[in-house]
């Protein structure tokens, strides 16, 4: 049974940094897709970033620039870099994965991922 869990989600203030980890047992990291996505209260749940087996990562515009996505193999985890915060960042962020993936390019919706984490809060104040 493939279970991500999401860690490092927290309260800073705008123009802070916070790093995103997930880990996942039951799950190869070099052969998967990954990826994480956010929802704020009221709205829908939106792809930030994503990376495929190979390592080419994807980003909503909203967050390029200023979020890195990252995978280690070897540890069997997915980072999620996020420096310049803003307001409009915060939300509850997921990690949702694939295992065994073969797409050709990363994708950012989440329709397309079978296993997701609980999910992390990132709150950033202005």
């Amino acid at each position: 049974q493939v279970q991500p869990v999401e860690s490092g989600g927290d309260s800073v203030q705008a123009g802070g940094s916070l790093r995103l980890t997930c880990a996942a047992s039951g799950s190869t990291y070099s052969r998967n897709c990954m990826a994480w996505f956010r929802q704020a209260p009221g709205k829908e749940r939106e792809g930030v970033a994503a990376i495929i087996s190979e390592g080419t990562g994807r980003y909503s515009d909203s967050v390029k620039g200023r979020f890195t996505i990252s995978k280690d193999n070897a540890a069997n985890r997915l980072y999620l870099e996020m420096n310049s915060l803003k307001p409009e960042d915060t939300g509850m962020y997921y990690c949702a994965l694939n295992v065994d993936c073969g797409w050709r390019f990363p994708i950012l919706l989440a329709d397309r991922y079978k296993y997701w984490g609980p999910g992390t809060q990132v709150t950033v104040s202005s």
